[in-house]
């Protein structure tokens, strides 16, 4: 019986705290907007989706496919897809024999961009563990909030693409791209 009665005054007093916190803040103005009626201001400090850094060249990401972003992703959406090095020639192949011959370690010549970055923003809780864990600060979330779609695969993302696209680049492959500050004469 005596048990009841504390429990029940504890949740009295639960209740209490409660509307005294709903009191306070019925009192404060309005922070709601109605949008689109009336426009926003906070639009600057907005955390959108992920997006490819741009290196100089346009076009051509920053990112040099270490996968480190795809490991520390909690919710597994992203996935980098690196590109493949070219297959050497007679001549290179050589080259190669030759340096081994001598003990001499090889030059990579596998490209650093990756092929594909894959980015799924229906996953994405927005936490930026990518971001912190990039070597080179790849990636960055946008200020746009004007993303929309009509399925979950609206929200599947190629962010090499997509930095293409933002480029001009639309069906030029990202490694053949111009280099920036280099004007055709």
């Amino acid at each position: 019986m005596i048990k009841e009665a504390l429990n029940t005054m504890s949740d009295l007093w639960s209740l209490m705290v409660g509307l005294r916190v709903t009191k306070d803040y019925f009192l404060e103005p309005q922070v709601t907007v109605r949008y689109p009626w009336v426009e926003v201001n906070n639009i600057a400090s907005f955390k959108g989706h992920l997006e490819l850094v741009s290196a100089k060249a346009p076009g051509k990401p920053k990112c040099i496919s270490c996968g480190m972003c795809a490991l520390a992703c909690p919710s597994n959406c992203l996935t980098v897809v690196k590109r493949k090095a070219p297959k050497p020639t007679p001549e290179e192949e050589q080259a190669l024999a030759e340096a081994k011959a001598k003990g001499e370690k090889p030059k990579d010549k596998t490209p650093k961009d990756p092929e594909k970055f894959l980015y799924d923003y229906t996953l994405c809780s927005l936490c930026g563990t990518c971001m912190e864990n990039c070597p080179v600060g790849a990636l960055s979330f946008t200020g746009s909030p004007y993303l929309a779609g009509y399925s979950r695969d609206d929200f599947h993302f190629d962010l090499v693409q997509v930095l293409k696209n933002q480029a001009g680049l639309e069906g030029m492959d990202a490694s053949v791209a111009p280099e920036a500050g280099k004007s055709e004469a």
